[in-house]
């Protein structure tokens, strides 16, 4: 007779047998049978304080981890984890969203059950617009081959997938799991090989070539191929903003963040002026290219991601991106380092009495980074500043860069630390993006957690008021370093000049029980070079 287990059991099983150890959310009364099952279970389950919250966690730590989870209730709960499964599905984080849903049987003699929005497959039906797949488990008998399909290609694609589990048939049963088996994709060979001959003739005859490194490296785990890559052929490697950290930023041929006009101009200098750019890997999003103030020459690049290899204006569809970087690395002849002239590092000196400047802070921020820290910006200029910062490892550097919805950082320090908690987070959150999110640090002081926090305070939407001023970016002047007091948990203070943050740094260092949330006075239109950049060509952008 075959085994069966029951369809919670049997998603349970398939989270803990793809390596998960923690699932984020906040239960409802039609998911909590399988929240049970969770409690159960070798997973931890960690209730934050708002889904979004969750979402933000669970995103984070697929970052980090390569694969993340949430689980909520219905519609309510859906709707409000929404817009962090959209920002992962942008930026190809795989992560698996649960939710519960009415029982199949209660439908029947009541068409209006609590949380329905319309009928009982719209929440179903909007999560598709957001995930690479989105199963409503309703038949047992399906049930399984539609949890590995969706689990499948969540790993394969590197997005969210969604799974709604009606709550009477939590406990229905079906057939037990065999081994979970993926389909691994797999290049076409003769394009492969004809996109590498390509490419590498390219590269033997290009005199000045240059890397530019994205997002996927991080996703696909490709950062060890990629260094054989840079290391073979001697070349300066750039990463898009995305893709920050793709590699250690004090490799000798780390250029910098590569943004079109926001960013350094050397950097963009040299790879605008290269006569071959390899970008592997990247979105060539509106922020990634410097809201379109990069100048990159379509002749002169070979552009390799997940989904397609474009040599100039050749393209080739089938091919692995590992693969390809792979064979590139071993066709190419391997070359003498290109030497990268790089200034002077001068040490910050203090000044005890001067006022707080965005671009001083994020040059002392730089020093005060050591190893075992991952940097955590949400957007605006706790982006644009933080992407200066010289990054020790690999995949320490996390930002909604192309999706820039606010309120990520602090919900992200979650998932980010949870796993490894050797792994110390440093925060930089604007007020405005604080206010959406900041609750979470309630949730971090539960489990025991310990960023570092910064709020870049000053008082309002400093984004917004380079785009078009009003009294719409104005918020409300909160005493962030209070939070202290409402969760009953960690330390905080107020800074207004270097010295005192001189002080501050010291202490949230050495404090290592719980957060550390330091609250930086800025003036309201101090911002940082790329910011007011960004600004002005917005504010263009905007008015025609």
């Amino acid at each position: 007779m075959p085994r069966t287990t029951t369809l919670g059991q049997y998603i349970v099983s398939r989270l803990e047998e793809v390596g998960l150890k923690h699932v984020f959310g906040i239960p409802g009364d039609y998911v909590l049978g399988f929240y049970d099952m969770l409690i159960d279970s070798s997973l931890d389950v960690i209730g934050t304080c708002t889904e979004l919250g969750a979402g933000f966690a669970a995103d984070a730590y697929a970052r980090v981890n390569g694969l993340g989870a949430a689980c909520v209730t219905y519609c309510v709960g859906g709707f409000n984890i929404l817009n962090a499964v959209g920002g992962a599905y942008a930026e190809k984080s795989p992560m698996i969203v649960l939710t519960g849903s009415p029982g199949m049987d209660e439908r029947q003699h009541s068409s209006l059950l609590h949380h329905q929005v319309r009928d009982f497959h719209t929440q179903l039906e909007v999560f598709r617009q957001v995930t690479v797949a989105a199963e409503a488990l309703e038949d047992p008998h399906r049930a399984p081959d539609q949890i590995d399909e969706c689990l499948d290609l969540c790993l394969r694609q590197k997005r969210p997938v969604y799974l709604e589990i009606p709550r009477d048939q939590v406990n229905a049963k079906v057939r037990a799991p065999e081994p979970l088996q993926l389909n691994r994709r797999k290049s076409d060979r003769g394009a492969l090989n004809e996109a590498v001959a390509e490419a590498a003739a390219i590269l033997k005859g290009a005199k000045k070539a240059v890397i530019l490194a994205g997002v996927e490296i991080h996703r696909f785990s490709l950062q060890e191929p990629l260094l054989e890559l840079v290391e073979k052929t001697g070349l300066p490697v750039a990463a898009t903003l995305l893709g920050k950290s793709v590699i250690s930023e004090r490799h000798p041929q780390y250029l910098g963040v590569y943004e079109g006009a926001m960013g350094h101009d050397k950097v963009r200098r040299t790879v605008e002026s290269a006569d071959a750019v390899i970008i592997l890997g990247a979105f060539m999003t509106d922020i990634n290219l410097g809201i379109y103030t990069a100048n990159l020459d379509e002749g002169r690049t070979v552009n390799a991601h997940s989904e397609r290899v474009s040599i100039k204006r050749h393209h080739f569809d089938e091919i692995v991106l590992r693969d390809f970087i792979k064979g590139l690395t071993k066709a190419v002849p391997k070359r003498r380092r290109v030497k990268i002239d790089r200034p002077a590092e001068r040490p910050f000196k203090v000044r005890p009495k001067a006022a707080l400047k965005v671009r001083r802070f994020f040059d002392r921020m730089d020093e005060y980074l050591e190893e075992g820290n991952i940097v955590i910006c949400d957007i605006g200029d706790s982006l644009f500043g933080g992407s200066d910062l010289t990054i020790h490892k690999r995949t320490e550097f996390l930002s909604p860069a192309y999706y820039t919805s606010m309120g990520f950082a602090v919900p992200a320090a979650i998932g980010a630390q949870i796993k490894n908690r050797k792994l110390r987070p440093i925060v930089f959150v604007g007020d405005g993006a604080f206010q959406m999110t900041g609750q979470e640090l309630s949730t971090i002081a539960r489990n025991g957690l310990n960023p570092i926090v910064f709020v870049l305070n000053n008082k309002g939407y400093t984004t917004e008021r380079f785009i078009a001023e009003g009294p719409y970016n104005d918020i409300n002047d909160w005493a962030y370093h209070l939070w202290p007091n409402i969760v009953r948990n960690g330390w905080g203070c107020e800074v207004r000049t270097e010295g005192e943050l001189e002080d501050a740094l010291v202490q949230a260092r050495e404090y290592r029980t719980s957060f550390s949330i330091i609250n930086v006075h800025l003036e309201k239109y101090d911002t940082s070079k790329a910011l007011e950049r960004l600004g002005k060509r917005l504010s263009k952008r905007a008015k025609r």
